[in-house]
Protein backbone atom coordinates (compact mmCIF):
# COMPACT_ATOMS: atom_id res chain seq x y z
CA UNK A 1 0.00 0.00 0.00
CA UNK A 2 3.13 2.42 0.90
CA UNK A 3 4.56 1.65 -2.55
CA UNK A 4 1.52 2.55 -4.46
CA UNK A 5 1.14 6.01 -2.40
CA UNK A 6 4.35 6.69 -3.18
CA UNK A 7 3.45 6.36 -7.04
CA UNK A 8 0.60 8.25 -7.01
CA UNK A 9 2.29 10.77 -4.89
CA UNK A 10 5.45 11.07 -7.15
CA UNK A 11 2.71 11.37 -10.41
CA UNK A 12 1.44 14.15 -8.77
CA UNK A 13 4.28 15.90 -8.21
CA UNK A 14 5.86 15.50 -11.79
CA UNK A 15 2.41 17.06 -13.36
CA UNK A 16 2.43 19.66 -10.88
CA UNK A 17 6.07 20.13 -11.92
CA UNK A 18 5.70 20.12 -15.44
CA UNK A 19 2.45 22.28 -15.15
CA UNK A 20 4.60 25.34 -12.95
CA UNK A 21 6.70 24.88 -16.30
CA UNK A 22 4.59 25.23 -18.91
CA UNK A 23 3.15 28.35 -16.52
CA UNK A 24 6.60 30.17 -16.63
CA UNK A 25 6.29 29.70 -20.37
CA UNK A 26 3.19 31.62 -20.47
CA UNK A 27 5.05 33.83 -18.46
CA UNK A 28 7.65 34.27 -21.04
CA UNK A 29 5.33 34.34 -23.79
CA UNK A 30 3.42 36.86 -22.47
CA UNK A 31 6.22 39.24 -22.66
CA UNK A 32 7.67 38.20 -26.30
CA UNK A 33 5.98 39.95 -29.31
CA UNK A 34 4.57 36.28 -30.67
CA UNK A 35 1.52 36.18 -32.08
CA UNK A 36 -1.22 34.95 -29.48
CA UNK A 37 -3.05 32.45 -32.12
CA UNK A 38 -0.08 30.85 -32.31
CA UNK A 39 0.20 26.91 -31.64
CA UNK A 40 2.23 27.43 -29.07
CA UNK A 41 0.68 30.34 -27.25
CA UNK A 42 -2.94 28.73 -27.71
CA UNK A 43 -1.20 25.02 -26.48
CA UNK A 44 0.29 27.11 -22.96
CA UNK A 45 -2.76 28.76 -22.44
CA UNK A 46 -5.51 25.79 -22.96
CA UNK A 47 -2.73 23.83 -20.76
CA UNK A 48 -2.49 26.65 -17.91
CA UNK A 49 -6.00 28.11 -18.13
CA UNK A 50 -7.96 25.51 -16.27
CA UNK A 51 -5.71 26.31 -13.29
CA UNK A 52 -5.51 30.01 -13.08
CA UNK A 53 -8.99 31.16 -14.28
CA UNK A 54 -10.39 29.61 -10.48
CA UNK A 55 -8.40 31.63 -8.70
CA UNK A 56 -9.05 34.76 -11.09
CA UNK A 57 -12.94 34.01 -9.97
CA UNK A 58 -12.16 33.85 -6.49
CA UNK A 59 -9.82 37.05 -6.19
CA UNK A 60 -12.41 38.77 -8.17
CA UNK A 61 -15.09 38.56 -5.56
CA UNK A 62 -12.75 41.03 -3.21
CA UNK A 63 -12.60 44.01 -3.98
CA UNK A 64 -9.13 44.60 -3.17
CA UNK A 65 -7.75 42.74 -5.64
CA UNK A 66 -10.01 43.47 -8.57
CA UNK A 67 -9.00 46.87 -8.43
CA UNK A 68 -5.34 46.12 -8.96
CA UNK A 69 -4.12 47.13 -12.28
CA UNK A 70 -2.22 43.57 -12.71
CA UNK A 71 -3.52 40.27 -12.37
CA UNK A 72 -2.46 38.37 -9.67
CA UNK A 73 -4.16 34.97 -10.29
CA UNK A 74 -1.45 33.58 -12.45
CA UNK A 75 1.14 34.14 -9.20
CA UNK A 76 -1.58 33.09 -6.40
CA UNK A 77 -2.14 30.18 -8.64
CA UNK A 78 1.87 28.95 -9.09
CA UNK A 79 2.01 29.60 -5.47
CA UNK A 80 -0.60 27.58 -4.66
CA UNK A 81 0.87 24.67 -6.75
CA UNK A 82 3.72 25.08 -5.26
CA UNK A 83 2.77 24.82 -1.85
CA UNK A 84 0.86 21.53 -2.55
CA UNK A 85 3.82 20.28 -4.03
CA UNK A 86 5.14 20.57 -0.69
CA UNK A 87 2.81 18.91 0.77
CA UNK A 88 2.67 16.22 -0.83
CA UNK A 89 5.53 14.26 0.58
CA UNK A 90 4.18 15.48 3.89
CA UNK A 91 0.69 13.21 3.03
CA UNK A 92 2.45 9.90 1.90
Amino acid sequence: MIGILYVITKCVSVFLGILQLLMMFRAIISWLPIDEDSNLANFLYAMTEPVIYPVRLLLDRFEATSELPIDISFIVAFILLSVIQMLLPVIA
